[in-house]
Formats: C-alpha cells, structure tokens, sequence
C-alpha cells in the first residue's frame, strides 16, 4: 500500500497541473508504489508569504488522525469528520481554494497515502482494486481534498459546521450536489441539509432525485429572491484567516468552529425546505414503486 511521503517541507506548496500528471502512475492508483516526495517537491512552487496556515505538519496531522480513527470502519465515514477540521485548519479563501495547483499538492506531496486509503475502489471484472486519477487531480466536487473542503464551505452556517457533518454522511451530496451553482445559495444548501435532518430524504437515490428536482426547479424559480440570505461580510473572513497565527490545533472530539459570520435567515431556510420537500414529493427516485403499483 503506498505510503506517506518520505520527504515533508515545513511549508504547504502548489503542483502544477502538468508536474503532478507525471507522479500520476499506475502503480500509484494501484497503491504499489509511492510518490517521489524528494523529485515531486523540487518542481513545486511556494505559497506567498509566511503565514502560520500554510503549516504543513498539521495537515499532515488531521490526515494520519482520520484514517487511524476510521481504519475499522467502512472509509467513507471519515469524510463527515475530516471535512471542517480540514476546512478549519487550512483557513482558506474562496479564491485560494480554487487553485487547482494546492489541492494537487495536498493529494500528492502530503498525503497520497490518505488517497489511496480513502478512494480505492474495485471495478470488478478481474481487475485490480485502483484510485481514479481525478481523485488526486481533478474538480472541486471529486478531487480528494478540494471536495472536503469546498462542502464544509458551502454547507457550513456561519460558524456552525454541524450541517456539513450532515452533509457529508451521504455521499450522494457530494456526488449531485457539489456540482451544481444553486448550491453557492445558503439557504438552498441548508435547506437540502434540513431534509436529510428531516428524514425525509434518507437514501442515496433519493438525495440524487431531490437534487435533481431542486436544479430544474432553479431554471424558472430564483431561490435568492425567493429566500434571500443575509449580506456577506468579509470582515469576520478576514479576522479568523488572521487568527491562524496563534490559534491551536483544531479539536478531535468536538467541532472546530468557522469565521464568525452571520448565519443564513431562518426563514429563507424554512421557505426553501418546504418548496424542496413539495419538490421531491413529486420527484421520480430509480428503483422506488409509484404508489398504487402492485407488490411483485
């Protein structure tokens, strides 16, 4: 099984999209070999600044936590619990999130082995159990680390990340949901969360069918005005990426907590959560019998 890195800067970097293609190999996604850690870092570029956030060690850290404290278990569940302690210890803004160039490090001179440990998959046939290459280099909603994070932002309610251990305990919101631009809307990913809470969606298939209901939906029906969310202010942003230079390591056994910011209106979350639930009344699921079909 591949390893941790045998090399670890102190400092996080960025991989160019090219120079982590080479390190991308098969024996790589198989799990048979390790990644270079001593080539990989000499063709990364450096973060700007000096900055206590860009820490490599306690990334490195939170990984080696979550795959100890989920080994036992079916791997998936460590997403719900990795997702805002990552989130809260990188203290990212949105626009250093979308550069592909950090996520292809984290994956690749950081923490390959979590990779390979978190996304392994059989696709049977003979063929030997392998990760997909776009799990270490990909989009935000499939990338191994750009996924976690980008639910703990989009979920999270201010400060509060309670929604996004919800979130994240049904794989199908990262599947459906984190590709869709209605989700950037607070109350809309809240409200989807508040169904789940509900349980009112509790499969897979039913999460991908009330997605897909609440994306048509979005075509003729503007939810922001419809359910409008609090102005966004980027002082309480600003603060808590400054607070990172004396702040401890986050918490193992409760939540860390966000930026400080004002929470979604709770009326546009309840105004969305009913709409949805009408929605997905409605909503074909695959594989569930329309009422009045005979039981086989």
């Amino acid at each position: 099984m591949t390893d941790r890195p045998s090399h670890l800067p102190e400092r996080l970097a960025l991989l160019a999209d090219l120079n982590a293609a080479r390190y991308i190999t098969e024996g790589l996604l198989t799990g048979k070999e390790d990644v270079p850690a001593v080539a990989l870092n000499k063709v990364t570029e450096p973060l700007p600044g000096d900055e206590a956030r860009a820490e490599l060690q306690p990334v490195r850290d939170l990984v080696d936590d979550a795959m100890h404290a989920f080994g036992g278990e079916k791997v998936t569940a460590a997403d719900a619990w990795l997702a805002p302690r990552l989130h809260a210890t990188l203290r990212l803004t949105r626009r250093e999130a979308a550069d592909r160039r950090f996520w292809n490090y984290l994956a690749l001179g950081v923490a390959p082995d979590y990779v390979v440990w978190r996304h392994t998959t059989d696709p049977g046939k003979g063929e030997a159990p392998k990760v997909a290459a776009k799990r270490f280099r990909g989009g935000a909603d499939v990338q191994a680390f750009a996924r976690l994070w980008w639910a703990a932002e989009l979920f999270r309610n201010g400060s509060d990340y309670t929604p996004v251990v919800t979130a994240c305990g049904e794989q199908e919101m990262f599947n459906s949901a984190l590709r869709l631009t209605v989700i950037d809307h607070r109350p809309t990913a809240l409200a989807l969360v508040d169904l789940l809470v509900r349980g009112t969606v509790r499969t897979g298939r039913e999460v991908n069918a009330l997605v897909k209901a609440v994306n048509a939906s979005a075509a003729t029906l503007m939810y922001d005005v419809m359910a409008p969310d609090a102005e966004r202010d980027g002082g309480p942003l600003a603060r808590w990426i400054e607070a990172a230079e004396w702040a401890p390591a986050v918490a193992r056994k409760v939540l860390p907590e966000g930026p400080d910011e004002e929470r979604a209106p709770e009326d546009s979350v309840a105004t969305l959560a009913e709409h949805f639930a009408e929605l997905f009344a409605e909503a074909p699921v695959r594989g569930k019998k329309a009422e009045g079909d005979e039981a086989e």
